[in-house]
């Protein structure tokens, strides 16, 4: 079987995480397959943020976890994460962001690293706090939260695969 599906086929969410950053040529690797993910007319309108700053990462945390209503890291001790945000102004740009959120995810498998979809980018960069967030990053424009992708060195092993459901495909 080709690489490309076993990766597919392997690739789970990982909610353990080492401490340690992931290395910098790894990280690039897994930033640069993002921006290859295909787009709506091919508008390349995402954009990635590389977050490997503690404290914006622990910011960024108590704010995910603040819109979830609990006290915890929805972050799973991950040192270092990617946002994806979509430009509000392309009709396509949650599609174009998930397809960005699928390729680094299983760039991230490819390579060894564990990952997690964290969801509530959207509260978080809709809120006044996000905004200033980006205005302080140089970003400018109307973008939408479309999810954090956690990384790190796994500190677990990855959990087997649920089999897959029923009725998953009609063929016609």
């Amino acid at each position: 079987m080709a690489e490309t599906l076993t990766t597919l086929k392997t690739r789970r969410s990982c909610r353990a995480y080492k401490p340690e950053l992931i290395e910098e040529e790894k990280l690039n690797a897994i930033i640069e397959a993002g921006t290859f993910a295909a787009s709506g007319m091919g508008k390349q309108s995402p954009i990635i943020i590389a977050v490997t700053d503690k404290a914006l990462r622990d910011k960024l945390s108590a704010m995910n976890a603040a819109i979830l209503g609990k006290d915890i890291d929805p972050f799973y001790g991950a040192p270092e994460l990617l946002i994806v945000l979509g430009d509000k102004t392309i009709p396509t740009h949650v599609y174009d962001g998930s397809l960005v959120m699928g390729n680094l995810m299983n760039a991230a498998a490819d390579l060894g690293i564990g990952s997690c979809w964290i969801h509530r980018a959207k509260e978080e960069f809709e809120s006044a706090e996000g905004k200033a967030i980006l205005k302080e990053l140089g970003i400018e424009g109307e973008y939408e939260g479309i999810g954090h992708l956690i990384l790190g060195y796994p500190a677990a092993k990855a959990p087997e695969r649920a089999p897959r459901k029923e009725g998953w495909v009609y063929r016609v």
